[in-house]
């Protein structure tokens, strides 16, 4: 679906998107909320481990 891909690409580049993606950046290197994502991410099953088979 390359026009799914092709809005997702302009909202990142538009003014609301640079604030959306910074938003994100700013929450993600606060080390209290990385630990939460990483416990979710366990819970879920995910997290980058080895893949499954």
């Amino acid at each position: 679906m390359p026009g799914l891909f092709s809005k997702i690409s302009q909202f990142l580049k538009s003014p609301q998107g640079r604030k959306v993606t910074d938003q994100a950046k700013r929450y993600a290197s606060d080390p209290k909320n990385r630990e939460k994502i990483q416990g979710m991410l366990r819970k879920r099953g995910g997290g980058g481990g080895a893949p499954r088979h």
